[in-house]
């Protein structure tokens, strides 16, 4: 009977040392996801604020008067919507050139009888870890008269030696039989790789696919550097030029036709393209974020 009360006083112990540290990690999750949160909060709110309003301060949790004028002026801003068309533009070709050509290469290299095979994955190895420097990436961009080109977001981001290796992973798991019997029937490695391989690899179609157009909308970079017409940036670089040039208690940007200084202020233009800018593959990314998970685990488990 001893015995039996002292076990079952050890696993009411053992039962609230548990939930105690469950609720520390509760609380450390909830602190962490705050801070994460917070700022994205505090810029929706701004941007649906008043502008004169939001240079008083004070605002913390909601827009204390509400106004749409910020949006209005971003979306009659003619070069935001160049910059829209751009970032679409590049991220709808970009994505496709990027995850045919990958795909392909990978289909070549995920057959072992390829000569000099473990010479080139040594090399795209390497690639991975060490590179040759901006100033001579630049040098080459501009002798290849990519400068001021809609196709500088496009030609240097078509192969990713790390996205092949996902690819070639899932290709090798393909059942060998499904090609020789292509084969047999007189099919070639393009009608096979076309017609049997891609249809049967929509999983890591898809992940790449999304791997690559997050990076093509997120990126600013390469406007920044390669980029110096103004119709021709995407709208990430337009809102990091925004960002880096304009001070946000001093200085007014140009308004559209009907719109004073005292409507809108550069703070609260800069909030709401931001907003804009993200808003697109934020409502998107919940839908498709199992791919992510799905892509990362490609290869390596085999059924």
């Amino acid at each position: 009977m001893t015995d039996n009360v002292i076990n079952t006083r050890k696993q009411y112990k053992k039962l609230n040392s548990a939930t105690s540290g469950d609720v520390l990690l509760y609380v450390i999750m909830l602190a962490i996801c705050f801070i994460t949160l917070y700022p994205v909060w505090y810029t929706i709110i701004v941007s649906f604020n008043d502008s004169k309003d939001t240079m008083m301060g004070g605002m913390y949790w909601f827009p204390r008067k509400f106004s749409l004028e910020s949006y209005r002026s971003v979306f009659q801003d003619q070069s935001i919507i160049q910059s829209f068309r751009v970032t679409i533009a590049k991220t709808i070709v970009g994505t496709v050139v990027h995850v045919l050509f990958t795909a392909m290469v990978a289909y070549a290299f995920s057959k072992k009888h390829i000569m000099f095979n473990k010479f080139y994955m040594l090399m795209g190895t390497i690639t991975m870890f060490f590179g040759g420097g901006l100033i001579p990436y630049f040098i080459v961009i501009k002798n290849l008269g990519l400068i001021d080109s809609f196709w500088v977001y496009i030609w240097p981001a078509m192969f990713s030696f790390y996205d092949m290796i996902i690819f070639m992973s899932f290709f090798r798991e393909l059942p060998a039989g499904l090609e020789e019997s292509a084969h047999l029937d007189g099919a070639n490695d393009m009608i096979i790789f076309i017609r049997i391989v891609l249809p049967l690899s929509m999983p890591v179609l898809a992940t790449i696919a999304l791997f690559h157009g997050v990076y093509q909308w997120n990126d600013y970079f390469t406007g920044v550097l390669y980029i110096n017409k103004a119709n021709l940036q995407p709208i990430q670089t337009f809102l990091y030029r925004i960002v880096a040039s304009a001070s946000a208690s001093k200085q007014v940007v140009a308004m559209p036709a009907g719109f004073t200084a005292s409507q809108v202020s550069s703070t609260s233009v800069r909030l709401a393209t931001m907003v804009v800018t993200t808003a697109p593959i934020v409502a998107v990314y919940p839908f498709l974020q199992k791919y992510f998970v799905k892509g990362m685990m490609i290869g390596s488990i085999k059924g």
